[in-house]
C-alpha cells in the first residue's frame, strides 16, 4: 500500500478564510471545507448540492473557494477548477460533458505548462473540481412535460460522475479520462420547490400545520412572519417532482440547504467583505475626495428593507441602497469632503419605492 503523503491544510483553515466572504452559512461552509480537503488529499469526497433562495450566498460560497486556491501557491497543483452554468450542459453539441473535460485538460496546461506530461495532466484533470450553478435551470420535466435540455444536461453531468472512461477532444486529439474522481458541487433556488414545500408544510401534510409568528426587527418594526425553514421539511420525493432524476439526486452525497439571511447577516454582508457593496461604494467616492460614512440606524433600515424580501436575500441590499445613492452618485463633487448616509435618507428611498416614486434628496 502507498503510503500517504502528510498534507498542512486543514477543514478549520479553509472554513476561517471562506467565511471571511460568505456571511451567514457556517453549516454550508464546514461541510465545503472537510468535503474540499478530502479531495485535495486524494480521499473520497462527497458531491454537494447546495439549495438556497436567489441571493442566500450559493454563488459567492463557489467563487470563494476558487480565490481561497488561487491565493494559495503550496495549492496550485491540487486547484484545477471549473465553474460553469448548467444551461451551457443544456446547450453542449458534444454531449455528455466532453467540453467540460476539455475545460479541465486546458487548466491543468496552465498549472503545470503546455510541454507537461500526459500523466501529470489526466492526473490533475482526474482530480477536478466542477463547480456548477443554477443547477435547477435542467428539470427533466416542467409542469408535467419533458424537457429535452434538461435531460441531456442531467445526462452529462451523471455520466461525469460515475464514469471511468469519458472521452474527449483537445488539440485534434482523443483523450480518456476516468472522471468518477472529480468533485463537483452544485447550487440551485429551486424557486418552485420551495413553493411546494412551503404549501405541503403549511397545509399540514405529513407535519403539523405551521403558525404565523410576530417578530420584532431590528428597528423597531413589527411584523408576521411563518416560520419556514426549507431545511426542516425538504425530502427527496420533492426534488423528484421538480424534475431532478433519482439516479441523478444520487450522486449527490450531501445536500444542504442554505439559510435565509436575518437583518443581523445582511447588515454583515452590506459592509464586511472586501467587495461588500458599502466598500464598493465608499471606494467610488474616494476619487472624488469623499468620505462615504453610515450611521447605524441607516444600516439597520436597510437591512430591515432586504429582510422583508425573503426571496431575494443579498441581492435586496444593492437594491435598497441603489435607491438612496443613485442621485449622489450622478454629482458626487456637490457633496463636499464628508457624506453620511443616515436612517432618514434610507426612509425616504424605502419611501419612495412603495409611493411608486423616485428618491429625492
Amino acid at each position: 500500500m502507498q503510503r500517504m503523503q502528510p498534507f498542512s491544510l486543514r477543514p478549520r483553515e479553509v472554513f476561517d478564510e471562506l467565511r471571511k466572504t460568505v456571511v451567514g452559512q457556517d453549516d454550508a461552509i464546514r461541510e465545503i471545507s472537510v468535503a474540499l480537503v478530502k479531495h485535495l488529499v486524494g480521499h473520497p469526497a462527497p458531491n454537494i448540492l447546495l439549495v438556497g433562495n436567489s441571493g442566500s450566498g450559493k454563488t459567492t460560497l463557489m467563487r470563494a473557494v476558487e480565490q481561497f486556491l488561487a491565493g494559495r501557491a503550496d495549492l496550485a497543483e491540487y486547484a484545477n477548477v471549473i465553474r460553469i452554468n448548467a444551461n451551457v450542459l443544456a446547450e453542449e453539441r458534444q454531449g455528455y460533458g466532453r467540453a467540460v473535460l476539455a475545460r479541465l485538460f486546458a487548466n491543468a496546461r496552465k498549472i503545470f505548462g503546455a510541454d507537461a506530461p500526459f500523466e501529470v495532466l489526466r492526473h490533475s484533470v482526474e482530480r477536478g473540481m466542477i463547480f456548477i450553478d443554477e443547477i435547477d435551470k435542467i428539470r427533466a420535466d416542467v409542469r408535467g412535460e419533458p424537457n429535452v435540455r434538461g435531460i441531456v444536461a442531467q445526462e452529462a453531468l451523471l455520466t461525469l460522475m460515475e464514469n471511468e472512461n469519458v472521452e474527449f477532444e483537445a488539440d485534434g486529439k482523443t483523450y480518456g479520462i476516468n472522471s468518477s474522481g472529480i468533485l463537483f458541487v452544485a447550487g440551485g433556488a429551486f424557486e418552485e420547490l420551495y413553493d411546494s414545500v412551503l404549501r405541503r408544510a403549511t397545509i399540514g401534510q405529513d407535519v403539523a400545520p405551521m403558525k404565523p409568528v410576530v417578530v420584532v426587527s431590528a428597528s423597531g418594526e413589527v411584523r408576521e412572519e411563518i416560520p419556514f425553514h426549507l431545511r426542516d421539511y425538504l425530502k427527496y420525493d420533492d426534488l423528484f417532482r421538480y424534475g431532478m432524476t433519482p439516479q441523478f439526486v444520487s450522486r449527490f452525497e450531501s445536500i444542504i440547504v442554505l439559510d435565509d439571511l436575518g437583518e443581523r447577516e445582511l447588515a454583515k454582508i452590506f459592509v464586511e467583505p472586501e467587495q461588500s457593496i458599502f466598500r464598493t461604494s465608499r471606494a467610488y467616492f474616494e476619487r472624488y475626495g469623499i468620505d462615504l460614512q453610515i450611521t447605524r440606524g441607516a444600516l439597520i433600515a436597510i437591512a430591515w428593507d432586504a429582510a422583508r424580501q425573503k426571496r431575494l436575500g443579498a441581492r435586496a441590499l444593492r437594491e435598497t441602497f441603489r435607491r438612496v445613492i443613485r442621485n449622489i452618485e450622478f454629482d458626487p463633487a456637490a457633496n463636499g469632503g464628508v457624506l453620511t448616509i443616515d436612517e432618514n435618507m434610507v426612509k425616504q428611498a424605502i419611501a419612495g419605492r412603495e409611493g411608486g416614486t423616485a428618491s429625492k434628496r
